[in-house]
């Protein structure tokens, strides 16, 4: 489960586009943040995506992409034309073929690499589908993981979502700011849809009266169980609540949250707007809140994957609910710049600048896999994290304080001095590290105040158990 959401030129504080994405995935399958060069490759080039090999085209873009470390395909990521996506699963009524195909993320990193607009590669993953179909066994253990995709496509002037079931699609041009997560969220307000999409719903009687594409595709049970209106409920008024002032900053904290946004029962009833323009939804009375921050918030305790900064916690319904990845893009006029934690658990992680013509990014040279490694930044970060959900409430008192100082240094020497570049990504890097190291020394000498019940700590220990994790 994923949390994806953009923010155009009148919704950002300083007229710039800003992109922002949790990925969500299972707690072990560690994701990996590279760099890749553009490339040429001579006619008759094949080449081998996750399940599928296809034709490769003649000249490729240099790409920062996220990915989990098993599959080609990415999770989210850039290109250096500023070109900027990222996809989130959905469930829909139509049957998710296993075999023979692209997955979603296949798609995304094949648009980054071959499209060098919003729109253009809007159309190529269109195309794409229609060639060669979507699906694919997206699970790392779980093999019985498989969906269909939305998706965030922005550039430096425009962004579109695009969402599909199968071979339909439906696509909306973004006037300000969108947030997406594991459920269909266009309706009637398409701006381009599938010439057979309509038709094909209405023989299956799965629409009646005016067409919503959201409402005749949906799967409600795969859908409903994945939270994602409670999660987008909460994206959403996050984006609304920021307009105008939405920041690299303020992007941060979106993905750290932790506050569950109940509006269930916004569809039915009148009332303020809660989702603003352009970003769907009905209206809604004020959403019911239930605060969580870094005092009281407890990883173990929702039964849903409900919160944008996401947790593992259970085999049923938070299995693939870790937030594994995190990734920020500032498409400013003058500079892209990417902001990543290259860890899971943004809400414990530090996020950190890359641009591109680095070459690779300090301090991942060591490519994670499925078991812990002493000498990974991913795996070692993770150590810490898992040291730290033994009693989140006390033990990330230990860290906020620091991380936020040496984030907020960061943001001040990248828009306040004017610096970028390796040396930058190497001090970001570096001090991460050192802290890293600092605060698993020290929580491993705090005494546990107060334990997560059983059924989580089993689940954790049957995780930590098959990673190989030294706890």
């Amino acid at each position: 489960m994923c949390d994806t959401f953009v923010a155009l030129h009148k919704a950002t504080a300083d007229g710039s586009v800003i992109f922002g994405k949790n990925s969500d995935r299972e707690a072990n399958e560690a994701q990996i943040l590279e760099c890749h060069p553009p490339g040429s490759y001579p006619p008759g080039t094949k080449l081998k995506c996750t399940y599928l090999e296809i034709p490769q085209i003649e000249k490729t873009y240099a790409t920062i992409i996220s990915r989990p470390f098993w599959m080609w395909g990415a999770e989210m990521g850039l290109n250096e034309k500023g070109l900027t996506i990222g996809n989130e699963a959905v469930f829909t009524k139509i049957k998710v073929e296993k075999k023979g195909v692209l997955t979603g993320m296949d798609l995304l990193r094949l648009a980054l690499e071959r499209s060098g607009t919003a729109v253009k590669a809007k159309q190529l993953i269109i195309d794409l589908i229609q060639q060669y179909g979507q699906g694919g066994i997206c699970g790392f253990e779980d093999k019985k993981f498989v969906y269909h995709n939305s998706y965030i496509i922005a550039d430096k002037k425009e962004a579109w979502v695009l969402e599909t079931a199968g071979k339909f699609w439906v696509a909306k041009k973004i006037t300000d700011y969108y947030a997406i997560s594991n459920g269909l969220s266009i309706g009637s307000d398409y701006d381009e849809i599938h010439p057979g999409a309509e038709k094909y719903a209405r023989k299956k009687g799965w629409a009646k009266g005016v067409f919503n594409f959201a409402d005749a595709f949906s799967d409600f049970l795969f859908t409903k169980f994945s939270a994602c209106k409670t999660r987008r409920g909460r994206a959403s008024y996050i984006l609304k609540k920021n307009n105008q002032n939405i920041s690299v900053k303020s992007a941060m904290a979106h993905l750290r949250d932790h506050i569950l946004n109940h509006n269930r029962f916004c569809a039915s009833r009148a009332g303020t707007p809660l989702l603003g323009p352009g970003a769907g939804g009905g209206k809604c009375t004020k959403p019911i809140m239930v605060q969580y921050n870094a005092e009281n918030y407890k990883p173990s305790k929702p039964f849903l994957s409900n919160t944008i900064c996401a947790h593992a916690a259970n085999a049923l319904t938070r299995n693939a609910s870790q937030t594994t990845g995190s990734m920020i893009v500032h498409l400013a006029p003058e500079a892209t710049v990417v902001w990543a934690t290259a860890t899971s658990a943004p809400c414990i992680s530090m996020f950190k600048p890359i641009w591109f013509g680095q070459g690779n990014i300090p301090g991942l040279v060591i490519k994670p896999s499925a078991h812990f490694n002493a000498n990974s930044f991913w795996w070692k970060h993770e150590l810490l994290h898992r040291e730290i959900i033994k009693d989140y409430q006390s033990r990330i008192k230990i860290i906020k304080n620091k991380r936020d100082i040496a984030e907020n240094e960061l943001l001040d020497l990248v828009y306040n001095q004017n610096k970028k570049g390796i040396k930058i990504s190497q001090t970001a890097f570096d001090k991460h590290q050192q802290l890293i190291d600092e605060w698993t020394n020290e929580i491993k000498n705090t005494s546990i105040k107060n334990p997560p019940g059983y059924m989580y700590r089993n689940y954790w220990k049957k995780l930590n158990k098959r990673a190989n994790m030294p706890l």
